[in-house]
C-alpha cells in the first residue's frame, strides 16, 4: 500500500519537480498551494507525512503546523518543514511549532526521501504502539467486567453488589434517602436440578436473571446473583410500599414463564423478601440484607411463591 503524502508548496516549479519525484518513488501525493487548503485536506483524509513549505501566501508554515498539531485528528501526522531559510533560529522555530523535521531548500531529493522514510518508520512504530494500547485498554475493560460479573447469569456478582450496597446505604445514613432491597429465591430449585439436570438448572437461572433485569429501572436499580439460586436487587430512592410493584411483577412473570427444557405443565416460582431503610433497627448494610433475608425466610415458611416485607 502506497504511503500518502500531502505536499504543501506554492512555488509552481518546485511543486511540479517534487510531485514528479515523489510519485516516481511510489508515493501517493496530494498537492495544495496554500495554508487553508492544507488544513482542509489534512482534516478530510488520512496522510502518512506532510511536506510543508514555511513560506505560504496566506499563512506561515509554522502557524499551519501549530493548527495541525493541536487537532486530535491530525496531530499524529509527521510534518517535514521545507524552508529556504537555513538559519538555526528558523529551524528551531519550526521544531517548536511542532514539525518533526526541517529540510532547507534547495534540498537533495535523496535526502528528502530518506527523511520521509524516517518519518514513516517513526509513524509506523507510533501507530503500532497506539494499537497495542487500544488492545490493552480493551483487555483491561474485559478483565474488569469479568471481575464484577457472575459468569453464569452475566449479571453482577455478590462482591460487586456489596460494594454498591455500601455506597447506597451510606447515602441512606447521610441524607435519609429511602432504599429497598429484595432477595429472590427460586422455589424448590434442587428438585429442578434432580429432575432435569444441572444444565437445565443453569438455563433456568439465566432466564430468571434476565426476567428480573428486564423488570427493573435501567441504570438505576441493581441486580446480582447472591448465591446458588438466590438473586438480590437494590432499589435506590424507593420505599418498601413502592417496591411491591416491581416485586409483584417479577413474581407473576416468572410463575407464568415457559422455561426452556421444562415440562409445559410445570411452573417455576420464586419467593421474595423485602427490607427498606431508613429503619431504626438497621444501621449498616449487613443488617439491611439480613432483614431482607429474614423476610425471604418467612415467605418460604408461609408456602413460597409469595412476597414478605420485613
Amino acid at each position: 500500500m502506497k504511503a500518502k503524502i500531502l505536499l504543501v508548496e506554492d512555488h509552481k516549479t518546485q511543486a511540479e519537480r517534487a510531485l514528479e519525484f515523489l510519485e516516481k518513488e511510489g508515493y501517493e501525493v496530494i498537492l495544495v498551494e496554500n495554508a487553508k487548503a492544507a488544513i482542509k485536506e489534512a482534516k478530510s483524509q488520512p496522510f502518512d507525512v506532510i511536506l510543508l513549505d514555511l513560506v505560504l501566501p496566506d499563512m506561515s508554515g509554522n502557524e499551519v503546523c501549530r493548527w495541525l498539531k493541536l487537532d486530535s485528528h491530525t496531530k499524529g501526522i509527521p510534518i517535514v518543514m521545507l524552508t529556504s531559510k537555513d538559519s538555526i533560529p528558523d529551524k528551531v522555530a519550526g521544531l517548536e511549532a511542532g514539525a518533526d523535521d526541517c529540510l532547507p531548500k534547495p534540498y537533495n531529493e535523496l535526502e528528502l526521501n530518506a527523511r520521509i522514510y524516517a518519518c514513516l518508520r517513526t509513524k509506523a512504530l507510533q501507530d503500532e504502539l497506539k494499537e497495542k494500547n487500544r488492545q490493552l485498554e480493551e483487555l483491561l475493560v474485559k478483565v474488569e467486567l469479568l471481575s464484577i460479573t457472575d459468569p453464569l447469569t452475566e449479571i453482577y456478582n455478590r462482591r460487586h453488589f456489596e460494594t454498591i450496597m455500601k455506597k447506597e446505604f451510606a447515602r441512606v445514613i447521610r441524607y435519609n434517602i429511602p432504599l429497598t432491597c429484595l432477595i429472590i429465591d427460586v422455589d424448590y430449585f434442587k428438585r429442578i436440578n434432580d429432575t432435569y439436570g444441572h444444565q437445565t438448572g443453569d438455563s433456568v437461572l439465566k432466564e430468571i436473571a434476565q426476567i428480573i433485569s428486564d423488570n427493573l429501572r435501567k441504570e438505576i436499580d441493581t441486580v446480582a446473583r447472591w448465591g446458588g439460586e438466590e438473586f438480590i436487587v437494590l432499589l435506590p430512592e424507593t420505599k418498601k410500599e413502592h417496591a411491591l410493584n416491581p416485586a409483584s411483577r417479577i413474581l407473576k412473570i416468572i410463575s407464568e414463564h415457559k422455561f426452556s427444557d421444562i415440562a409445559s405443565d410445570e411452573r417455576i416460582t420464586v419467593s421474595i423478601g423485602i427490607a427498606s431503610a431508613p429503619d431504626p433497627f438497621i444501621d449498616n448494610s449487613e443488617k439491611f440484607t439480613r432483614a431482607a433475608d429474614n423476610a425471604l425466610y418467612e415467605a418460604t415458611e408461609k408456602g413460597r411463591n409469595r412476597i414478605e416485607i420485613a
